[in-house]
This record gives C-alpha cells, structure tokens and sequence, in this order.
C-alpha cells in the first residue's frame, strides 16, 4: 500500500463497514512500515506551571485555584534511573509552559538520562527560544513535541491557545531546520468544530516537517471556559488518526491516553488498530500527578500493565528499539525564525 497525498473528507465520517475497511488500510500500512512493532515510552509531568491561557487546559494560567508544582531532578532520575518499567525504551519530559522549570530541571534531567541510561529522550515544552532549544539538544534531548492544535487561527485566537498560530507553526518549522525530529498534533471535537475542520488540521500535518502527529478527542476540563462542553466523539479522534497513517506512512501516531475518557473503554486499543504505534506509560509520582490538570484529576493512567495488555489485544508486540534508534541523525540547517 501507499501513502496518500490529500486528505479525502470521507475518512472523517466513515461508520461501520466503512470504518472497519479505513481503520483496516491503516493498520496495513502501519504493519507494512514497522511490523507489529509499538513504540513504548514514559512520561514524567516536571511543572504544572503555564503562562499560556488556553482554554481547554486546566493549567491554564487563570486557574488560580490550582496547587502549582516542580517537581525535583533529583527524584525524577532516580525514577527514571532505578525504577523505570523494563518496557520502556524512551522518555518524555512535559511541562506547562515553564521556561524556568525548563533551565533548572529539564535540560538537567536530560543530562542525566543521557549519560546514565539507553533511553531516547523526547520534550514536550510548549514554545521557548532558540538558545534554549539548543540547549536541550546538545543535552542530549532528539524528539520535540510542539502540537499546533488546530488550524484556524481567528478560532485558534479566540482559544488562547499558545502565542499565535502563526507563531506555533514558525516554530515547528525552526525545530526541524535544526536538526530536531518534531511531532506534533491537534485536538478533534472541538465545540463547533465539524469535517471541514478537521480535513483542514489534516491537510497542515501533512504540510509541516513532521515524524509524527497525535489525535487527541476533546476532553471538556476542569476549571476551563468549556468545562461544560461535550465530549468529543471518539469515531472522529479514531478515523482522524487512521487518515493521518494514510497520509504518512512512516509517521509515529500515538495513541493517547484520552482515547478512554470518551466513555469508550476500548478506545486505546481502538487506536492501536487504526494506525497507532506508540504507547505511553505514566510515570509522574503520584503525589504531583492530580496537580497536572490537562483535562480531569479522575485521571485514566495508562500504566505499564494497561500498556502492555493493549499491544497484546492489539496483535502488537513492543519494539526493543527507541524512537532515538529508529530514526537517523537530520543534517543541521540555519533558519530563520521570521516570516
């Protein structure tokens, strides 16, 4: 099979029989690329701080009723370090939009994990400077995830979203002329948001220079203007991510934890049989964690065990090599961050 050039509008709304055969197409194409192999990593939750005003996130800064964390390198790599799960092949380090928590913890904990384990070391940090994406690199970090959201940018405004769309996208852009491998990713069921929308959020991931790219359904949060919003439908997260393994082949999609808040139980594994090939184990200490308000504190915590029995429900198997492995160095240009 080969990849698609153009988002075709009937992926989004296929139901049944025809859902099955999109959903099919993609685990094909994901199995022809990559086998039965899934990507296994960690993530750790370093601050809930943010500057950033979004208004789906409840670590939105106007939540002025959340308890504020960093948590401490010092626990975070002896985690990491000594009591990491053995499935594991990488690592995520995610924050609110923090630039301090990134200087004082970050880019020191990548150190660490460099000079101290096997793992490949991926950064979802929101948008910083140049300098500091430098930093992390030479630090040994070789994966950013900067998700663009969604497409439209008067409705990307009226979210306060990070920065400007503009601004997001120039970054992205700066990331992948710099040597780093960049994934990025949009949220589906938006309130207002129909096929159109979506077709649009997938026409710019196949745009952008990207390794990989995340579905994420909406998840109305706690203490957000659209707290009271619906959930997003499942279906359409699931057929979105099926289009985006038709569009790249050689894509890493992962599945997101979100996929079982939609009330479906089965959503992970649904995701891993529409073109997924990246599980996450949750390794933020308990006591941090509910503080780490992206949607819920009735977090769904995928951990190593719920993990490990979706790749097995899947017909997967877990891939002993890492993200930084399965990718070749990118040679290193100059770019310009304006325009």
């Amino acid at each position: 099979m080969v990849s698609h050039s153009q988002p075709d509008r009937r992926w989004l709304t296929a139901h049944g029989a025809e859902q099955e055969a999109l959903h099919g197409r993609a685990a094909e194409l994901t199995r022809s690329h990559f086998g039965r192999r899934v990507f296994v990593r960690g993530v750790v939750e370093v601050s809930n701080h943010c500057r950033e005003n979004c208004h789906y996130c409840g670590m939105r800064r106007d939540n002025r009723a959340l308890a504020r964390f960093r948590a401490r390198h010092d626990q975070l790599a002896e985690l990491l370090i000594h009591h990491r799960p053995a499935s594991l092949t990488d690592v995520n380090i995610q924050t609110g939009e923090d630039p301090v928590a990134v200087r004082e913890v970050v880019v020191p904990l990548v150190r660490t994990l460099r000079r101290e384990t096997p793992l490949g070391v991926s950064v979802c940090l929101g948008t910083l400077t140049e300098a500091l994406y430098d930093e992390l690199q030479a630090a040994g970090a070789s994966l950013y995830i900067i998700k663009f959201e969604l497409s439209d940018a008067a409705r990307y405004e009226q979210l306060e979203a990070p920065g400007t769309l503009a601004e997001r996208l120039r970054h992205i852009r700066l990331l992948a002329a710099r040597g780093w491998r960049v994934s990025s990713g949009f949220i589906a069921g938006l309130p207002d948001q129909g096929a159109d929308d979506l077709l649009a959020n997938l026409r710019l991931a196949r745009e952008l220079p990207l390794d990989g790219c995340s579905v994420s359904p909406f998840i109305p949060g706690e203490a957000t203007p659209l707290g009271h919003a619906p959930v997003g439908a499942v279906d359409a997260a699931l057929n979105c991510m099926a289009a985006l393994r038709l569009l790249r082949s050689e894509w890493v999609i992962p599945a997101v934890s979100a996929l079982n808040l939609t009330g479906a139980d089965d959503g992970y594994q649904r995701g891993l049989r529409a073109g997924a090939n990246l599980c996450t184990i949750n390794l933020t200490p308990s006591e941090i964690r509910g503080d780490y308000l992206l949607y819920k504190r009735e977090r769904f915590i995928m951990n190593e065990e719920r993990v490990l029995h979706a790749i097995s429900a899947a017909g997967r198997e877990v891939s002993r090599t890492s993200l930084a492995e399965h990718w070749p160095a990118k040679p290193l240009a100059i770019p310009v961050l304006a325009g």
